[in-house]
């Protein structure tokens, strides 16, 4: 319904589908890729809110509410999408009531999420935080490596880890340090790679 109302276009790799502060004209369906969702605070403080895949909408909120961009939405891959015209997004809700349960039930699911996540940054260490966001993105966004069996890549560097999980960029660095000596990771360059997502899971779950 919603490809069928919009108009295809590619982002490349750096690309910024949505600004924090723009105005919300549209909303994007992502049907290939991968984006990031960040925030940036007054004292220059990035925040890596959530990050967004083929199936997924960004933008909605705004167009509905009419308020300027709460966040920016970047291509961390070439992502192809769907851009649907805010009006038009409207109309559809209003015509179709299982698209509007659905996109209820997006809002409710991401709310939902982000509380959880809020208890768990004063609840755990940072140990714990880094390995939870490794455990999810490795979940619903990891691709698998050939080599070790059963190794799945998670493209984030560590200032994005850091903003995702409520610490520092040096805290990260350590714990990734850590989980590297232990067996349940090895890093690289804009991507970490986790060897053992059993054990990173129970780390998490501690």
């Amino acid at each position: 319904m919603l490809r069928a109302a919009g108009r295809v276009r590619a982002w490349e790799r750096g690309e910024v589908l949505i600004r924090q502060g723009g105005h919300p004209d549209s909303v994007i369906l992502i049907t290939d890729g991968l984006t990031k969702v960040t925030s940036d605070s007054d004292n220059g403080y990035t925040s890596l809110l959530a990050l967004r895949g083929p199936g997924e909408l960004v933008g909605e909120l705004s167009c509905l509410d009419g308020a300027p961009r709460s966040a920016t939405v970047t291509a961390m891959v070439r992502v192809d999408g769907v851009v649907v015209a805010a009006e038009t997004f409207r109309r559809l809700l209003g015509e179709h009531d299982k698209l509007s349960a659905s996109v209820l039930c997006s809002v409710v699911a991401r709310l939902r999420d982000s509380d959880i996540l809020r208890a768990g940054h004063g609840a755990h260490t940072a140990r714990v935080r880094v390995a939870r966001v490794l455990v999810e993105l490795a979940r619903r966004y990891g691709v698998a490596e050939q080599t070790p069996p059963g190794a799945i890549s998670v493209r984030m560097n560590q200032q994005e880890l850091a903003g995702a999980s409520a610490t520092s960029r040096e805290s990260v660095v350590r714990c990734l340090r850590t989980m590297q000596d232990e067996g349940l990771v090895e890093t690289y360059r804009g991507r970490t790679v986790v060897l053992d997502l059993a054990r990173l899971r129970e780390l998490a779950e501690t």
